[in-house]
């Protein structure tokens, strides 16, 4: 099949042919319809998260099933799917507790005695948070699978496997966001216009977005934000705060940047909770006002891809999309072929994309 594999950091992923295995007992081959570019690849690429090449990028895919495994009973060939990084092994203290997005998975993985997944002339191909969806198709464990609704165009149901989870989830989920509240959110990209929609679904009353590019900004008006916050035009802190007469009820950082993640601190009301949303890369950390933070009881928390249990949240966002409460269309901004993979990632750089979208025949 054909792949878009890493093979060093800081450069061009290559289109290659690869191969993959057939589907162990609880394994499915999904047929990759189509995959959302997301930043966290690009931190991969330019070496702030630490995985090593060679390997398959990508995570935010949906697809259709065309082989399972002899143990696998949930999914059938034919079956539309979504993909998510959140594989659960169903057995662990998070999984038990109703947290599997912390699980992390590794007992859905293959064992070192077991070929690998994914290869190239006998040597091994490493795969992506479970997934690798830049590729033709896709070898998971069925704990990182979702069945949706087949009237779905896959094209729009590959941005809830990751952005719209992380976001949407972020508010109403792990924030949970109050009718009548107060939202800002920093950061107009795919997760943040996910972020930003679920305080509207959740009946905020205000909704700042902030961002550089004052295309997002109209976008994310479009989207459901009522103010649009220029952080160009100066201090989006002290902005937040004038607009507001003293600051939001929840602050969402959507980027991954420490001084955003500040930011975000600095634009709450007495009360006020922060939600890291954005992955911050390795090594980059945040410093608490803590005077601040105490007399105004502050909160700081994070949100690891929104909180979810995707079996269930998954299929919810599909009905949002359909009943038109979640908009997913006007967050595409281009449908690109794998070939033009790196394109995608240009695009991201020079801050010209919402969200990618790579389309497979």
């Amino acid at each position: 099949m054909k792949a878009a594999v890493m093979r060093t950091f800081k450069a061009p992923l290559e289109i290659e042919e690869v191969q993959i295995g057939k589907p162990g007992p609880r394994e499915v081959l999904v047929r990759t319809a189509a995959t959302g570019v997301c930043h966290s690849d690009l931190h991969v690429i330019e070496g702030g998260l630490p995985v090593p090449p060679p390997l398959i990028l990508g995570h935010e895919p949906a697809g259709v099933v065309e082989e399972v495994g002899s143990e696998v009973k949930s999914f059938a060939k034919g079956d539309p799917v979504i993909g998510c990084l959140s594989a659960f092994c169903g057995n662990c203290e998070f999984c038990a507790t109703g947290r599997p997005n912390l699980c992390g998975g590794e007992a859905t993985m293959r064992g070192p005695d077991e070929p690998p997944r994914l290869s190239k002339e006998g040597v091994e191909i490493r795969q992506f948070a479970h997934l690798s969806a830049f590729a033709e198709r896709m070898l998971v464990h069925e704990n990182a699978l979702v069945k949706i609704r087949d009237d779905v165009p896959l094209d729009r149901a590959a941005l809830i496997g990751c952005g719209v989870t992380t976001g949407l989830g972020a508010a109403l989920n792990t924030a949970k966001v109050r009718p009548g509240s107060t939202c800002a959110v920093i950061g107009c990209g795919g997760v943040g216009l996910s972020a930003l929609q679920g305080c509207r679904i959740a009946g905020a009353s205000r909704i700042l977005a902030i961002d550089t590019e004052p295309w997002k900004l109209d976008l994310a008006k479009r989207l459901g934000a009522t103010d649009g916050v220029n952080a160009s035009d100066g201090d989006p802190a002290a902005q937040v705060m004038e607009l507001t007469a003293g600051g939001v009820d929840y602050a969402f950082e959507c980027i991954g940047l420490s001084a955003t993640a500040q930011q975000s601190l600095a634009m709450l009301k007495k009360g006020g909770t922060a939600i890291l949303v954005g992955l911050l890369p390795m090594g980059q950390n945040i410093a608490v006002p803590g005077l601040d933070f105490l007399m105004g009881e502050k909160r700081l928390i994070a949100s690891m891809m929104g909180s979810n249990s995707f079996r269930v949240d998954m299929p919810r966002y599909v009905d949002f999309y359909l009943n038109g409460q979640l908009k997913l269309d006007e967050m595409i901004s281009a449908r690109l072929p794998l070939d033009e993979i790196n394109t995608a990632f240009d695009q991201m750089r020079a801050g010209k994309a919402a969200r990618s979208v790579i389309v497979f025949d």
